[in-house]
């Protein structure tokens, strides 16, 4: 049987090497079908999003609960344990003071990212409504599925930077880069983007909320560039955006 070799982290390398087969999970189907053993590794709570959240590169510990809110230490520290037994995440530890641990997807993991897009678009479908009361607001949660949703030209080369401003002042950024065919993203600031898409928090709830109102949002640069990837993360939205 032909398994597929797994990245090694470019540092030092994994904590450990990565099984070519998962164990069997604790609570298995038991069920002799591929989505069965599909569930098996990331049908429990967190899996998924914990994917989703690492879709912009490594984070710590302390990143993954900030951007989960909801899980708890002991929830997460469980969860990630068993997506590294899993070889869903690499686990690397840095000889620093404090210590520092960070997770990173593995290939296998990585081929996840279009079932999220897939899922997101069920949910944008059927399930999708403006936030309702006692809901976090992260509007990195929808971009980090840009990977998975955005349907771009081979054509098509360059990198949209997009700003989000929120009410306590802070302004998060994300960089989704489209490359022959290809999308990935990061949360960074990038020095000379082929296109800026920027709005407060508000303007970027309307934008990717059932509606997809986009006129708020601020758009600078290759519009080709930023109609692609408003229209990938917004759910299809077709409507034009308001250039500054």
């Amino acid at each position: 049987m032909r398994v597929r070799s797994e990245e090694r982290h470019a540092a030092t390398g994994p904590e450990s090497p990565m099984p070519a087969t998962p164990p069997p999970k604790r609570h298995p189907y038991h069920q002799w079908a591929p989505d069965a053993r599909a569930l098996d590794l990331v049908g429990d709570k967190w899996t998924l999003l914990i994917v989703r959240d690492l879709a912009g590169g490594p984070r710590r510990f302390v990143e993954l609960q900030r951007v989960l809110p909801g899980i708890s230490t002991e929830q997460l520290r469980s969860r990630l344990n068993r997506m590294v037994a899993d070889g869903l995440l690499t686990r690397q530890r840095y000889r620093e003071v404090p210590p520092r641990v960070d997770y990173e997807l593995t290939q296998r993991s990585r081929e996840l990212l279009p079932v999220l897009g897939a899922l997101a678009r069920w949910g944008y479908d059927w399930a999708w409504t403006a936030p309702r009361d006692g809901e976090a607001i992260d509007i990195g949660a929808i971009l980090r599925i840009a990977p998975g949703l955005v349907e771009a030209p081979a054509s098509l080369d360059g990198t949209a930077k997009l700003s989000v401003e929120r009410p306590d002042g802070t302004t998060r950024t994300y960089a989704i880069t489209v490359r022959r065919g290809a999308t990935t993203i990061s949360e960074h600031d990038v020095p000379d983007p082929t296109a800026r898409i920027s709005g407060s928090e508000a303007d970027w709830i309307d934008a990717l909320g059932p509606e997809a109102d986009l006129d708020a949002l601020n758009v600078d640069g290759d519009e080709r560039l930023a109609k692609v990837v408003l229209d990938g993360v917004a759910a299809g939205a077709t409507r034009g955006v308001r250039a500054a």
